[in-house]
């Protein structure tokens, strides 16, 4: 990965992201279906991908970078306390792959799918930061099925969120 890839996610708090990123996701140059069918590429860029898409490293790392900017656009658009970097980095990447939510669509980090806050951005606005790093071991689901996958990721999220930066 380029160093200038590497500078905008230090400069955005964010680099301790990519290795989850690089670690859980891989990267895969041609398009694929993710474990609940969506199209998929690269570092889990889903945004306009179509099955048979192929995409160079370099594209690979502008998606990544663009994902995990918007990311962490997503998860500061519901936060009202600061971070520091690696909780930053952890939210980040969880943002990255669960999504802030929508009300009558999807639970994600921001707001459920029955329109109420989630339980991990109520704790982490009132201020309990281990309480709301904690929360990542109960997003282990894709589809209502378990993965092995995503509870090893959720470990991982919750041990950089609860690392002092």
């Amino acid at each position: 990965m380029s160093t200038d890839i590497k500078q905008k996610l230090i400069a955005a708090g964010i680099a301790a992201a990519l290795p989850l990123i690089v670690l859980f996701e891989g990267t895969r140059q041609t398009a694929y279906l993710d474990p609940v069918s969506i199209p998929t590429i690269c570092r889990g860029h889903t945004g306009g991908v179509k099955l048979g898409q192929t995409a160079t490293i370099e594209q690979c790392d502008d998606m990544t970078v663009q994902d995990l900017l918007k990311a962490k656009a997503a998860m500061e658009s519901c936060l009202k306390v600061p971070l520091n970097d690696n909780q930053r980095a952890a939210f980040t990447s969880f943002v990255f792959n669960v999504g802030p939510g929508r009300k009558g669509v999807k639970d994600g980090f921001c707001v459920l799918e029955n329109g109420k806050p989630s339980t991990m951005i109520t704790l982490l606005n009132k201020g309990d930061y281990t309480g709301a790093c904690n929360q990542m071991q109960f997003w282990n689901k894709a589809g209502g099925v378990v993965y092995a996958g995503l509870t090893k990721r959720r470990a991982a999220e919750r041990q950089l969120c609860l690392t002092p930066a």
